[in-house]
């Protein structure tokens, strides 16, 4: 039976081949870096993504507008994205790419392979559409090159592979953001798609490298000029804001070319309404950080009459004050740390913090300590209350897990017996010296010749330890002597409000 096998395969082999200077399948390029490489921890990765989508705005969607960076950074807004789609049937699902990889070339690379492979498995290339593209327009031709790498078709694959499971898929790596050019394709594909059920997909970054603050603004404007459905205002305003200089902003759009294509065709096939879905950026994110920021907008696009929707872009201020935290939002700070590690060990991937509660998105300092079996595992904190409370415990529950230089990492086998722990910090105030610091009441900063070293208020108690015994190991830990706190060393006390998860029963764990 095998070697029948095998003899068919070789005879059928000839006719698996693409015309010659093509590629029959779009390989896999970024597996194992942009998302998951195993295909089971893929599909986890995507289905969790989506069941923290952003639920349907609208009827139908004709297009969408969707982000490709890596999951960790992008996932959740490209979920958002699609999961207005989830449901619906598409023919062809179209996913309309910028050019990463080579050099500029000045028209639309149309694939013209058979399949499209990622750790999903392989799904069909719409070769009828891309023949009738590239036969309408010589600037449509197939480059394989321009496909052989490029992550912002390969990126979105796998939600589309999950969602519509029956549908064709054809990228085009778009060159350019030529006017002309953009329309023409924009235009071709209208015509071709009219008599479908098929679904454009314009893979688009925002800002790139901008701090945080500009990265807001000038995404707002991208957005907003997006759902305009107007191709003219979009090309303007994005080309507006990168010429105002904002620090560190390279373009306001990676996929400028993409999205023009996307708007042309929409026009054509009849779209009335833009909606923004979601919006956030790389400082957002557990692993991102805020001076130099990419940023990632969802949007939908309908035939529904009515004005541009902006409600995705709403971000409320934080709250001048800190809030008491009640003991709903302990719980969810519990389960969002505790979940944070179980979607990094099983996928690989993390979720993007998005609380309701103005308490969780106050900035505040805080550390998040792992116990085993009542032993310290690991513990990492922040204690500058620049991030949103809700951020700040999940990147230390990532930090404590992985990275406290005083453990090995800790392992996926190990996280069911690890018992959680969350210490949200007051802001730090200076003392006149060790007569002010409470046992108990009081963590301790101490700084002196540039070291430093912090312990929470629950560690002298844990330990057994008196008010001396507390410096003096402040002290050591800082790489000092154990009496450096008597001679010029500076101290700092706060609270801390401690919670740690209960446990029911071996192995579980409840906030």
């Amino acid at each position: 039976m095998k070697g029948a096998r095998v003899l068919a395969a070789a005879l059928l082999t000839p006719c698996l081949l693409a015309p010659a200077g093509e590629e029959a399948v779009r390989e896999a390029a970024v597996a194992g870096s942009f998302y998951p490489a195993d295909g089971v921890r893929l599909e986890k990765a995507v289905r969790a993504f989506l069941e923290e989508a952003r639920p349907p705005r609208g009827p139908r969607p004709l297009g969408l507008l969707v982000p490709h960076a890596g999951y960790v950074f992008s996932g959740q807004i490209l979920a958002d994205g699609f999961r207005q789609a989830q449901g619906q049937e598409y023919d062809t699902v179209v996913i309309l790419a910028t050019n990463h990889t080579v050099d500029p070339f000045p028209g639309a690379s149309v694939f013209g392979g058979r399949t499209y492979r990622t750790p999903l498995g392989t799904v069909a290339a719409d070769e009828e559409l891309s023949r009738a593209l590239r036969k309408a327009d010589p600037a449509f031709a197939y480059r394989p090159e321009a496909h052989r790498r490029e992550h912002s078709e390969e990126v979105p694959l796998p939600f589309v592979q999950l969602l519509f499971p029956r549908a064709r898929v054809l990228t085009a790596v778009v060159g350019t953001d030529d006017g002309a050019l953009c329309r023409r394709l924009g235009e071709a594909l209208a015509e071709r798609l009219r008599e479908r059920k098929a679904l454009l997909v314009a893979s688009s970054d925002l800002s790139h490298y901008p701090p945080y603050g500009e990265a807001v603004e000038a995404d707002r404007k991208t957005l907003e000029a997006a759902v305009s459905l107007d191709p003219v205002l979009f090309r303007s305003v994005t080309e507006r804001e990168e010429r105002r200089g904002r620090p560190g902003l390279a373009t306001c759009a990676c996929g400028r070319g993409p999205v023009l294509v996307l708007l042309h065709a929409l026009k054509a096939l009849g779209a009335r309404r833009g909606i923004v879905v979601s919006y956030a950026n790389s400082g957002d994110t557990v692993f991102g950080e805020e001076d130099r920021v990419v940023g990632y907008g969802a949007a939908v696009f309908t035939a529904e009459e009515g004005p541009p929707d902006l409600s995705g872009l709403a971000r409320p201020s934080p709250p001048e004050a800190p809030p008491p935290l009640s003991t709903a939002d302990r719980q969810v700070l519990l389960r969002l740390a505790r979940g944070v590690l179980e979607r990094l060990f099983l996928t690989d991937t993390v979720p993007l913090p998005r609380p309701d509660s103005p308490a969780l998105r106050a900035p505040r300092g805080a550390f998040v300590t792992l116990k085993e079996k009542g032993e310290l595992r690991g513990c990492i904190g922040r204690m500058v209350p620049d991030t949103p409370l809700a951020l700040t415990v999940a990147r230390m529950a990532v930090q404590a897990a992985l990275h406290d230089p005083r453990f090995s990492p800790v392992k996926s086998w190990e996280l069911p017996s690890l018992e959680i722990e969350i210490s949200v910090l007051t802001p730090f105030a200076p003392v006149s010296g060790p007569g002010a610091v409470a046992v108990g009441r009081d963590g301790v900063l101490l700084e002196k010749d540039g070291r430093s070293a912090v312990f929470l208020p629950q560690v002298a108690p844990e330990q057994g330890w008196n008010r001396e015994e507390l410096l003096g190991h402040l002290c050591e830990k800082a790489g000092l002597p154990e009496d450096c706190w008597k001679r010029g060393a500076r101290l700092s006390t706060f609270q801390a409000e401690v919670f740690a998860e209960k446990r029911q029963a071996e192995g579980t764990k409840t906030p």
